[in-house]
Parts: C-alpha cells; sequence; structure tokens
C-alpha cells in the first residue's frame, strides 16, 4: 500500500519539478529575464531529480538509496537557493560564481573589450518576483519542502 502511494506521490513531484524548470525557461526566453549563473546552478538539482525519479518509474531496484540521494540533492540545493537568496539581501558577499573577473590585470584593449562585452549578470540584482517574492527565495522553499518530503519517503520506505 504505501508503495503505491508513494508512486503517486512521485508522479505529482514529477510534473511539479517539470513545471518549474518549464516556468524558468518561460521566465527566461519568453519574458526576458536573464538569469545570473547562481540562478542556472540551481537549475541543476531539478534536472537531476527528474532523471532520478524516472529511475525509479523504469528500473526498480534501489529505489531506497535513489530516495537518499533525492533527499541529499534537495538539502544541498535548499542550501544554495538560502545563499542565493543571502545574496540578494546582502547577507553573504558575491562569489566569483557571480561576479565578473578581475580586470585589473594587464589587458589588451581588444581583451578588455571582450571582457566587457560579456555582460554577466550580478546574483544580488533581483530582475523578477512573484508575489513579491525572488525567484532564489522561492526556490529555497520548494528546495526544504521537497527534501523533507523525500526524507520522510525515505525513513518511511519499506515500512508497512
Amino acid at each position: 500500500m504505501i508503495q503505491q502511494i508513494s508512486k503517486k506521490i512521485l508522479f505529482i513531484i514529477l510534473i511539479f519539478i517539470s513545471l518549474i524548470l518549464v516556468s524558468a525557461f518561460v521566465i527566461e526566453y519568453n519574458l526576458g529575464h536573464q538569469p545570473c549563473k547562481l540562478c542556472l546552478y540551481e537549475r541543476i538539482p531539478y534536472f537531476l531529480s527528474i532523471l532520478l525519479i524516472g529511475k525509479i518509474f523504469i528500473i526498480k531496484s534501489y529505489e531506497k538509496v535513489t530516495l537518499l540521494i533525492l533527499s541529499l540533492t534537495f538539502i544541498i540545493s535548499s542550501i544554495l537557493g538560502f545563499y542565493h537568496f543571502g545574496i540578494e539581501q546582502g547577507i553573504f558577499s558575491e562569489t566569483l560564481a557571480c561576479t565578473t573577473e578581475n580586470l585589473s590585470g594587464t589587458l589588451s584593449k581588444t581583451e578588455l573589450l571582450e571582457k566587457l562585452e560579456q555582460n554577466t549578470i550580478s546574483c544580488k540584482n533581483v530582475t523578477f518576483r512573484i508575489f513579491g517574492f525572488s525567484l532564489a527565495s522561492i526556490n529555497t522553499i520548494f528546495s526544504i519542502l521537497l527534501s523533507a518530503i523525500f526524507i520522510k519517503m525515505f525513513t518511511d520506505y519499506g515500512k508497512n
């Protein structure tokens, strides 16, 4: 009985995660809001989770280990999302992943122009909000919820 419920929940989570990724691409490509590097990194756990959930549906072995990996994936996603939210709020400073390279070194004119044309998006600039929340804060909330769900599924796995 528990396995049936878990598969239904996993299918709903798979749809939810797919909608999150589709929304991110719609915001980027249709609405024209360019993501920063951390925003792009924050998509990786969602892609990975689609593969892992698909693995549970297709390959029936190692389901409990896969649930553990999904739990860890979203714990890491929560940390990454919170870090990004902290950068937006000024709690943390931007890392090299967010900022452009140091332009004070010895560069030729053409190298300097090429670096300036790269147009790196800052991680602390929020260009898109939903109900007043930045996408980094929404990602943090979703990642915490998904990690809690996967931890619960992992601990309940095999119980009657």
